[in-house]
């Protein structure tokens, strides 16, 4: 049978190109994927995986922390060890993992609501074949459902809940289908554009937006939970500690439904330690003249991590910048000196700051840092020239190669610049020469 006959004149076709592949887990789009390493988080995987067996009734499990604690990498573990799970042992082919989401303010399609449920419809469908011309016959009832400003409630309901219900009964013997969400805090309403915008008040406005849009999400998330007619499906959701977020997992509607897990204050030194060590034997795997730290400065950067899987693995790229002709053990000593009084929840800024101060021009570094951060979406360094000008723009790839512990260098400059998303809000500080 053809794509064509089995997907209902088309319409899996559009369903495919709406779905935004990028936000899938395992998207090339991502690469490198953050995961946990062996032997770190094993408690809390350990734990995590017991919530998402149960299946006594739907749940919604909210993994929250501050920057650079390491929920995007459970969330991809998770999403990897569901995924090879199956349903049952006669269908080999249907994994547990029903679908899953990673948001980014980064990349247009990814920091909006609008195409999340067409794209889990399309991750489910794919998942159980049986259930694609249920998918197909909503669109084409209605095939607007794929716009992405159509109601959120209309598309929840074509596109998620009623394929579910078709598989009330083939799961009701089965382990619970989950889904995984990261980083919710990275979606904004479609009207924010905060780079753009130039009056305050404008901002605010679209700030409440779309902090209203993402209370809509999860209030129709904690009502599809409690639909009677669905199997059992768990939801893991991870953000950073937002209050507005919070106050959305803790609405009377979510009681009973949602269970949250805070990741800070989280004893994670010693898988720190253990992601350091990992990350220095690859090196010297790579590099045979790379120098091992010692068992007490491998203890001081760890420390001084400060608990963030984001800041130790900064130091370990700023260490490895070969390319500029340093030797790594001189970039070792100035890394434990850059660390040296990182003060307790600011250790990511600080360390971005300092890495700064290392450019040749750190005004200039600063400037084109803050340039990259904003883009709506990121560009090829041949367009971000142009967008700075002949003047600004003339140096700008020997001034952020200077960066690369921070900012992902391809090595095919048609490819598009990146930075790690905690930059984002770093481009807002002051920085001073």
């Amino acid at each position: 049978m053809s794509l064509n006959q089995f997907s209902g004149g088309g319409t899996w076709e559009k369903l495919s190109q709406v779905a935004v592949m990028g936000a899938v887990h395992d998207s090339r789009e991502r690469r490198p994927h953050p995961k946990c390493l062996e032997n770190t988080r094993v408690e809390l995987l350990k734990f995590i995986y017991g919530l998402l067996d149960n299946r006594e009734k739907s749940q919604l499990f909210w993994l929250h922390g501050t920057a650079g604690v390491g929920k995007s990498a459970v969330a991809f573990t998770v999403a990897e060890r569901m995924k090879s799970l199956k349903v049952e042992e006669r269908s080999p082919n249907e994994k547990r993992l029903g679908g899953t989401f990673f948001f980014s303010r980064e990349h247009t399609k990814r920091r909006t609501t609008g195409y999340f449920f067409s794209t889990l419809a399309y991750q489910l469908a794919r998942n159980f074949p049986s259930i694609r011309e249920e998918v197909n016959c909503a669109l084409r009832e209605n095939p607007a459902l794929l716009h992405r400003n159509m109601s959120l409630r209309d598309q929840m309901e074509a596109l998620f809940l009623r394929p579910l219900r078709r598989l009330l009964f083939r799961l009701r013997e089965c382990p619970p289908l989950v889904f995984v969400i990261d980083a919710l805090d990275e979606c904004t309403s479609e009207t924010l554009d905060a780079k753009k915008q130039k009056k305050k008040q404008k901002k605010t406005f679209d700030k409440s937006t779309a902090e209203s849009e993402l209370a809509d999400l999860i209030s129709l998330l904690g009502q599809a939970l409690r639909e009677p007619d669905l199997p059992v499906i768990h939801i893991l959701l991870t953000s950073r500690s937002e209050d507005h977020i919070r106050k959305a997992i803790q609405r009377e509607e979510m009681e009973g439904v949602a269970t949250i897990i805070s990741l800070d204050g989280a004893d994670v030194d010693n898988d720190i330690h253990i992601f350091l060590q990992h990350c220095f034997r690859d090196l010297e795997s790579r590099h045979p003249d790379f120098p091992q730290p010692s068992g007490y400065q491998l203890t001081q950067l760890a420390r001084r991590a400060g608990r963030r899987f984001i800041v130790a693995s900064t130091m370990v790229k700023f260490i490895d910048e070969r390319a500029r002709g340093k030797d790594p053990r001189d970039r070792l000593q100035l890394m434990l000196e850059l660390t040296s009084n990182l003060l307790l929840g600011t250790e990511v800024y600080e360390l971005y700051d300092r890495i700064l101060f290392t450019c040749a021009d750190p005004k200039r570094a600063y400037l084109h840092l803050s340039v990259v951060a904003a883009l709506a979406d990121p560009l090829p360094i041949l367009q971000i020239s142009k967008l700075l000008g002949p003047d600004e723009g003339s140096d700008v790839e020997t001034t952020l190669v200077q960066l690369r512990s921070i900012v992902d260098i391809p090595t095919d400059s048609s490819l598009p610049y990146e930075i790690s998303p905690h930059l984002t809000h770093y481009s807002r500080i002051h920085v001073s020469a």
